[in-house]
Parts: C-alpha cells; structure tokens; sequence
C-alpha cells in the first residue's frame, strides 16, 4: 500500500509539474513571436504609471514592454516621446494608446516599428483633422469636468475626477489618480494630424461601456471608422488601469495576429 501511495504522490507531483510548465510556456509564448514589443502611450491627466497592471499581465507572457511618459505641452512633443521609445525596439511592435494617446499612436504609428495599433477608450483622428473635430455631433456626458488654468492647460476638476474619470476604481486609487494629473495643453487639441496611421496598419480599439469622458456613440463610430477590431468591457475612462487583464488580451491578441501576418 506505501509503495501504491509513494507512486500515486509521484505520478501526481509529475503531472503538476508538467501541468505548471506547460501553463508557464504558454504565458511565455510571446518569446518566440516575430512580435513581442509592445509601446503603451498613456492619455491625458494621468501618466505611465497607470498602465502598470497591463505592464504585469503582458511581462509575464514574455512581452518586452516599453511605457511613455508623454509632456503633454503639444501633439508634436508627444509623438517626438513616443519615437524615441519606438527607435528603441529591437524588432516590430504594437503600438497602443489610451484617450489622448490614440491621437499620439495615430501619428505616431506610421514609424516602421509599429506593426498594428490598439486604441483603449482612445481618440483616432484621420490626417487633416483635429482632435476636437472627433466630438462633433456627439455630447460628453456630465460627469466629465474640465478646468483651465490662465496658461492653458486643463485639469479633471477634482471633485469630478472619480465620477468622470474613474468611477470603477477604488477610492484610494481614485484619489491618488486625481491628485497626480498631468494636465495637458488644451491647444493640442486644435493641432490637425499629418498622419493616420490606422489607415496603413490593422488596428484594434477596447471600449469602455461606462466611460463618462466620451460620448458612447463617439467611441464607437471612431472604432468603426478605421475598422477596428472591437472589445467592449464594462468600466471606466480609467480602464486601463481597472481592466488590464482585458486590455492585456487584446494587446496580446493583436501581437499574435501580426506576428501570423509577418511569418
């Protein structure tokens, strides 16, 4: 009977092992992908460290992930941000941006180390167009606040921040977001694009259901316009942070398709 059991506990122990490796390749699968870079470009009154969790999620299946930390004083400062990330890559990338970033990764996305793009609640302005014309037609809910300051830069009013911005995230992290926005230059807004990048290079878009930054039917008919591949999840402006296994997917998704394409 002992020995019956010493060989059940090994066989056992040896299927999990097994089991344990095989999980551990799969998630490390992006290691002999033709793509395994991926670029992520935050929005406007947040910074990169809100990508942190889908940082976690795509590192630990062997991506080589690379975060942008953009001025936010001009459009052209924040594309000159996102090159000096995309001449860093030692092979082709997806290039991703939330909100404001999709205007940046739309620009910016036409450099030769970008192999596809997701837009993350994001704005994609064609070439020729401002940002702001993206909102013609459509109404931003009331729950999204600005303020200006005299030199031009807007802020999340504060006591908005959570409702408008990231009403699904914790009150702590909530907090923490609100106190460390990064406010943009409302003139970049104006700034028309020489550039369109989802017009050459397949593009994927995650939608926020319960974004309260942008009008849903805004969202939706700038994915359908540069034919993205949908995801819909049920959060926040902020879904980049309260969502990164989803938005984690979708990345890893479109690395995969791409890394089919380019074999």
């Amino acid at each position: 009977m002992k020995s019956t059991s010493a060989r059940t506990l090994a066989a056992g122990a040896a299927m999990a092992i097994a089991t344990a490796t095989a999980a551990q390749s799969a998630e490390k699968s992006a290691d002999n992908q033709p793509v395994r870079n991926v670029v992520m470009v935050h929005g406007a009154f947040a910074d990169a460290s809100g990508w942190r969790g889908v940082y976690d999620e795509l590192t630990a299946r062997g991506y080589r992930v690379s975060l942008v930390q953009n001025p936010l004083t001009s459009l052209a400062d924040d594309v000159a941000a996102t090159n000096r990330i995309l001449d860093r890559q030692d092979g082709p990338a997806i290039l991703v941006g939330h909100s404001w970033g999709g205007t940046v990764i739309t620009e910016a996305g036409v450099h030769p180390a970008v192999a596809g793009l997701v837009y993350v609640s994001a704005l994609s302005p064609d070439a020729g167009e401002t940002t702001a014309q993206q909102y013609e037609g459509f109404t931003t809910p009331p729950e999204f606040v600005l303020e200006t300051t005299p030199d031009g830069y807007g802020f999340v009013k504060p006591e908005a921040f959570k409702s408008g911005f990231a009403d699904d995230a914790s009150d702590a992290d909530a907090a923490f977001m609100r106190d460390s926005q990064v406010p943009i230059n409302m003139s970049a807004f104006a700034t028309r694009l020489e550039n369109a990048a989802w017009r050459t290079k397949p593009s994927w878009a995650v939608i926020a259901t319960d974004d309260k930054a942008f009008d849903q039917r805004m969202l939706q008919a700038m994915a359908k316009r540069i034919g993205a591949t949908i995801t819909e999840v049920a959060a926040s402006h902020a879904v980049f942070k309260t969502q990164p296994k989803v938005v984690a997917d979708t990345i890893d998704g479109a690395a995969r398709q791409m890394s089919v394409a380019l074999q």
